[in-house]
């Protein structure tokens, strides 16, 4: 099973990635950007102000690829539990939301539809759902993904892809203590996996 962790930076994914690895070490975690030589092109390109933004989504896209090929079906072939720390809805909020004055004209359908072609979909979706103001608070704002109004653009695409897809996600109010988030979060994944074992 393929369980996605998304949400505004600030949000709280990685603290609560880091605490599911106690809850299940068995499981493979993993994230996006990734490690690899195409995850570090993809931060180069998060801090330079003047990235292309779609030269930028297809290094996002190439990372996503070889994650893929060499972290995520290969893991599910074997049966793992696979939970990531941001995967290809992040592309489609926050490449989408960079595209916006591109001469794109559906700028999130069109990312979505190279994404079809070769990428695998999360089995679930756990969304900690925040607002833009706070979450660039939290996170510092130190880079142009980090600005509230790039983020409220974000969320709004967030906002889509739940409605298109609604019975993948799980929406999380991240505005709670830390504590509170990884209960909640905790408390999903184990409905989540329940689920899927008894095959309802």
């Amino acid at each position: 099973m393929l369980v996605t962790l998304e949400g505004l930076d600030g949000s709280g994914k990685s603290t609560v990635w880091e605490a599911l690895h106690d809850t299940y070490p068995d499981a493979v975690f993993t994230h996006e950007p990734t490690e690899s030589w195409y995850g570090d092109a993809v931060n180069r390109a998060i801090e330079d102000d003047d990235a292309d933004p779609l030269a930028t989504l297809f290094l996002f896209t190439a990372d996503h690829a070889d994650h893929l090929s060499s972290v995520v079906r290969p893991a599910l072939d074997d049966g793992e539990l696979v939970i990531s720390d941001r995967y290809s809805d992040s592309r489609f909020a926050y490449q989408a939301a960079s595209l916006t004055d591109s001469d794109l004209r559906r700028p999130l359908e069109y990312i979505r539809g190279i994404h079809t072609a070769f990428s695998r979909s999360p089995d679930a979706t756990i969304y900690l759902d925040i607002d833009p103001e706070t979450a660039a608070a939290r996170s510092g704002a130190t880079n142009k993904f980090e600005q509230a109004g790039y983020l409220a653009q974000v969320r709004s695409n967030y906002e889509r892809l739940i409605e298109a897809e609604p019975e993948r996600f799980v929406r999380i109010d991240a505005t709670q203590s830390p504590e509170e988030v990884i209960d909640a979060v905790e408390l999903a994944l184990e409905r989540l996996l329940d689920s899927d074992t008894s095959g309802e």
